[in-house]
């Protein structure tokens, strides 16, 4: 079985973290207009949760976990382009402050 390094890892709970967030936004557009939408987001959301599993299976669920907290930050952003929601500043500041958590989690 191949080892991974840390900064693969890290790389490839980046992309599940990610999948999980593109996820989420296909739900959102699903529900609201085109229901295939929904079949994407939900091939979408599996992935992400396959390739997490294989993360907790090769990793600490305490560092896997905190890393998972990307998704919030995702989520924001990708709303905020794809669905024109409004962020305001302070909820930027909280996702400033959740990068810097998660920069310190990943570093750990």
């Amino acid at each position: 079985m191949k080892t991974h390094s840390k900064k693969e890892m890290l790389a490839i709970l980046i992309l599940s973290t990610f999948l999980g967030s593109v996820g989420q936004l296909l739900f959102k557009i699903g529900l609201s207009s085109q229901l295939y939408y929904l079949l994407f987001g939900l091939i979408a959301y599996l992935l992400s949760t396959v390739i997490y599993l294989y993360i907790l299976g090769r990793s600490h669920l305490s560092w896997a976990y905190g890393i998972g907290s990307l998704s919030y930050i995702f989520a924001s952003v990708l709303a905020f382009f794809f669905l024109g929601d409004h962020i305001s500043a302070l909820r930027w500041l909280g996702i400033t402050i959740i990068v810097a958590g998660a920069a310190f989690v990943g570093l750990s």
